[in-house]
Formats: structure tokens, C-alpha cells, sequence
């Protein structure tokens, strides 16, 4: 992207959001708020950052702006295996930290199945792995699923099934069992993503109307087997100067100093 008025206006808002992120959000004396990388989506930029304590990682996240929503088209063409609207890596500091890596955007203008997600929503992928690698080759599900989860195998027509709801590019799906056996469309959720039997992402997945609606709202993140440094809180706080959300995990399991 060129240096237009567009892209300047993006990173104004950046440095807007970055200046309050250390009122707002109730961080500390000496913590320090560090701006990632950002890539457009729908027009807007999506950045990523990470807060830091003393030498210790404390947080990390995504900054959304309104506008990704806002500027969602209504339709897009059928791609399999799906293609991401954006790839952000996160800083090193994180991964070091916490073993996450990247952070993969996907718009699904018709939601996907099974059922309950078949309204527009976002797709916001915070991966421990480069997810391009993998092809749902192995089939092995983990032993077990994290409490009121479960892993299922959903048929897609013309495609088959995909067991463990396993999409290439992505890995396995684990969903809230209460959701999966609702009549209702969901509005926001926390899934956990599998691949070779181990935890690899952690999900919100957000429909647009539930961005739109400008309002602060967290999300209940399960406890995951085999995954030492997982998030254990996640909150999507609305910042109504930057008219964006700041994505924001945070209480990682087990975690020394860094």
C-alpha cells in the first residue's frame, strides 16, 4: 500500500489508540504498550501489539477497527481452501513469551458451517504455527477437548467431511457443545484450534452486527491441555476516539518472567 491520505489516516488512528491503551485499559506504572505489525482489511488496518512489564510480556493482541466491518462486503466468491484477508506476524518479544506467532483474518460474508455459524462474522485467528503448512492430512484428533468443547466431523457438500472440522490453512475446530446443538445463530465465541493432536490456536469468532454494536464484551477462554502458556482471559474493549476494539489476551498459565 502507497503512502496515501488513506494509509496516514490508518496510522492515526494507531497512534491514537496506542496513547490510550495505557489509561484505558487499566495498565500498571511502568507498563509499555508496543505497536506490531498491521495489515489492511476491508480498507482498515488491523495492527497487532503487546504490552509489556519490565521484560515481561503481560498482554498481547489486535487493534480492529470499525470500518473492517463496516467496509465488509456483502458477498466474495467461494475459495477452498480458504484464502486469509490478512497475515499479521506478532513481534518476537510474543512468541518468545508465549509461543504465539501470527495472527490470520478471515471475513466469511455467508458465516460457514455447521449451523449456527451461518451469519456474516470474522474469523480472528491468534496461531502458535505457520498455519499455510497445513493440509488436514492427519486426521488425528487430541485425546481430549477442553471442557464443554467438542471436535466434530461435519460434512460439506461436493467436499466431504472434514473431520474435526479441519480446514487446511487453518487446523482443527473445537467448538462449545452448547452452541453446536442450538437452534439460534451464534453472535460471539471463543474456539480452540487443534493440529498433530496439539493446541495451535485460540479463536474469536465475531459476526459483523456484534462489532457494529460498539460495545465492550469478553469472552470465556477454556482450560487447554498440552498448552503451557495459553491466554486464560480475553476482552474486546471499545474505544469509541479510535472507533476500533482492542483484542486483548492477557493472564498467561504458567508464566515466569521473560
Amino acid at each position: 500500500m502507497s503512502w496515501s491520505t488513506g494509509r496516514r489516516g490508518n496510522l492515526a488512528l494507531v497512534a491514537v489508540f496506542g496513547a490510550v491503551v495505557v489509561s484505558a485499559s487499566g495498565c500498571s506504572k511502568g507498563e509499555q504498550v508496543v505497536q506490531g505489525k498491521c495489515s489492511p482489511v476491508n480498507g482498515a488496518d488491523v495492527c497487532a501489539w503487546h504490552t509489556m512489564s519490565g521484560d515481561q510480556v503481560v498482554a498481547f493482541g489486535a487493534t480492529i477497527p470499525v470500518k473492517t466491518a463496516e467496509n465488509a462486503p456483502a458477498d466474495a466468491p467461494m475459495v477452498w481452501p480458504p484464502k486469509a484477508d490478512a497475515t499479521i506476524p506478532l513481534d518476537s518479544m510474543v512468541k518468545a513469551a508465549t509461543g504465539f506467532d501470527n495472527i490470520t483474518v478471515f471475513w466469511e460474508p455467508h458465516g460457514h458451517p455447521p449451523g449456527p455459524y451461518l451469519n456474516p462474522h470474522f474469523d480472528v485467528h491468534f496461531n502458535t504455527m505457520d498455519v499455510s503448512r497445513i493440509d488436514c492430512a492427519d486426521s488425528t484428533k487430541p485425546a481430549a477437548a477442553p471442557a464443554g468443547y467438542e471436535l466434530p466431523d461435519v460434512a460439506i457438500p461436493q467436499m466431504g467431511t472434514l473431520v474435526g472440522l479441519c480446514v487446511p490453512g487453518m487446523g482443527m475446530h473445537a467448538l462449545l457443545s452448547s452452541e453446536m446443538h442450538a437452534t439460534a445463530l451464534f453472535q460471539k465465541t471463543m474456539i480452540v484450534g487443534y493440529y498433530h493432536q496439539r493446541p495451535i490456536f485460540v479463536e474469536p469468532m465475531i459476526t459483523k452486527e456484534t462489532l457494529m454494536g460498539r460495545k465492550t464484551f469478553s469472552l470465556d477462554i477454556p482450560a487447554v491441555v498440552g498448552a503451557s502458556h495459553y491466554p486464560r482471559k480475553f476482552s474486546a474493549v471499545y474505544d469509541s476516539t479510535a472507533q476500533a476494539y482492542k483484542f486483548t489476551f492477557s493472564d498467561f498459565a504458567g508464566m515466569g518472567t521473560k
